[in-house]
């Protein structure tokens, strides 16, 4: 329905994980916003349990998975079994909100872009397992423009480029 919304110009942009499908008939734009390595994340008393180096500690951890919508799903998939790691996935969820309230319990380890980590430290009470900069998480822009000229949506492309990936800013 966003995409719908997108076509018919009631919004300007959407954010998201992942480009446009491309069997859709919406003829739009991707705009790719940078990309992140992944953070893995834990209550401290969680963390204390982990034993060895990272990323061994994960083998045989409690990890809490995101749903198999999120772009980030396989990459994390593939990520552990290029590690050879075997989790033991307690859950998967399809709402990033709800899991990071199963970290705070203590229930397992999460992963999400490294490029947020200082905000999910602060928000969520949580500390830092691991990082790995060989798994990504990709961010883009969706809009019905090839060359963005809308000022809002420059500036908001601007702020998250310089802002999440220390990128210089376009001038707008």
């Amino acid at each position: 329905s966003l995409l719908a919304d997108l076509a018919v110009h009631r919004l300007d942009l959407i954010m998201a994980d992942r480009p446009m499908p491309a069997h859709l008939s919406v003829r739009g734009f991707n705009h790719l916003l940078g990309e992140s390595g992944m953070t893995l994340f834990g209550t401290p008393a969680l963390a204390a349990t982990l034993t060895g180096d990272f990323p061994q500690c994960l083998d045989g951890a409690p990890l809490l998975l995101p749903g198999e919508d999120f772009a980030i799903y396989g990459r994390l998939l593939q990520w552990l079994g290029d590690n050879h790691l075997h989790p033991r996935i307690v859950g998967e969820f399809d709402d990033s909100a709800l899991v990071k309230s199963f970290v705070q319990g203590g229930t397992g380890v999460f992963a999400a872009p490294s490029a947020i980590e200082g905000e999910i430290v602060r928000q969520y009470s949580v500390g830092v397992v691991g990082r790995t900069s060989t798994m990504h998480a990709r961010f883009y822009v969706l809009s019905m423009e090839r060359q963005v000229r809308h000022p809002a949506v420059l500036a908001i492309i601007g702020r998250a480029r310089a802002g999440l990936f220390n990128e210089k800013a376009p001038d707008t």
